[in-house]
């Protein structure tokens, strides 16, 4: 089977270009299998580039313990280069379905390569039954929570996958490797849940840090930076344009008066090879 490696800020994941590839029928244990760093090619989990009859091709995105997640905004980034680099979708306005939906994306192309990518991420989900959380408000705003011996305040959005947003002082390892993987399967979070660290450094700016739900501290998550922006300015921190600085780069963030949010962010390819998936 052929796969190719890409990232988007850090955020790397396996590819697969199920137009010409096919796949055993247990997707998540190939998951598990091609995502181990020291036995398999290493990912923070396995993308799936698959014919859509309702857009230019489809996405599905299995994190690195074999889970299926709704969605991945790093990752549609990079589906978004490989359909315009590989000549299946040759325009630089894409339509791409997700588990949230179809998606557009809008590609800035130098030397006949896609850089970056500007996506609509849609509008953020706010409603607590939707997230979902059993947390109390529709948004859910700094609502307490507990966990690793720690009382702290969340606010909780969805971008078609959970978030659960957490405002600090400084972000450490404690925070980030202790506090996130007891957030992550939280009695509060139905079908667990990313859990976000932010330390706001001005309305316009903003370090993050994120255990993400399957896979655990990668170096960006799209979703998780658009979630934030939305949860800065629900707490009156940020505006509604913001740049987010992550462990693998930044991404610029936007939550426009009419809704939606918008994210542009780089896409990279890395290699190309061949996997052999047990039987």
């Amino acid at each position: 089977m052929r796969f190719t490696k890409m990232h988007g800020a850090g955020n790397d994941y396996v590819y697969v270009n199920c137009f010409e590839e096919r796949y055993p029928e247990d997707v998540a244990k190939l998951a598990i299998e091609i995502s181990d760093r020291h036995f398999g090619v290493g990912g923070d989990g396995l993308v799936l580039i698959c014919p859509s009859e309702i857009a230019d091709a489809r996405m599905r995105m299995f994190n690195a313990d074999g889970s299926e997640s709704e969605m991945c905004g790093n990752a549609i980034r990079c589906v978004a280069k490989y359909l315009y680099d590989h000549g299946i979708a040759r325009q630089e306005a894409l339509k791409i379905e997700t588990g949230r939906g179809v998606l557009s994306l809008q590609c800035e192309v130098e030397n006949s390569r896609v850089q970056r990518v500007r996506v609509n991420m849609g509008a953020p989900i706010l409603k607590s039954a939707d997230i979902p959380t059993s947390l109390a408000g529709d948004p859910p705003i700094r609502q307490k929570l507990s966990a690793a011996g720690r009382e702290f305040e969340v606010t909780c959005v969805s971008m078609g996958n959970p978030h659960c947003v957490t405002f600090v002082d400084e972000i450490n390892d404690d925070w980030v490797l202790r506090v996130g993987p007891e957030i992550e399967r939280h009695p509060a979070f139905p079908r667990r849940v990313n859990a976000e660290f932010i330390q706001v450094i001005s309305p316009s700016e903003f370090n993050m840090r994120v255990w993400e739900r399957g896979s655990g501290e990668t170096l960006a998550c799209g979703t998780g930076a658009c979630a934030s922006a939305v949860a800065g300015v629900l707490n009156g921190l940020t505006n509604r344009k913001v740049t987010a600085h992550l462990r693998g780069g930044d991404l610029l963030l936007e939550w426009a008066e009419s809704g939606e949010v918008y994210m542009t962010g780089p896409a990279t390819e890395v290699f190309s090879g061949l996997f052999q998936p047990s039987r």
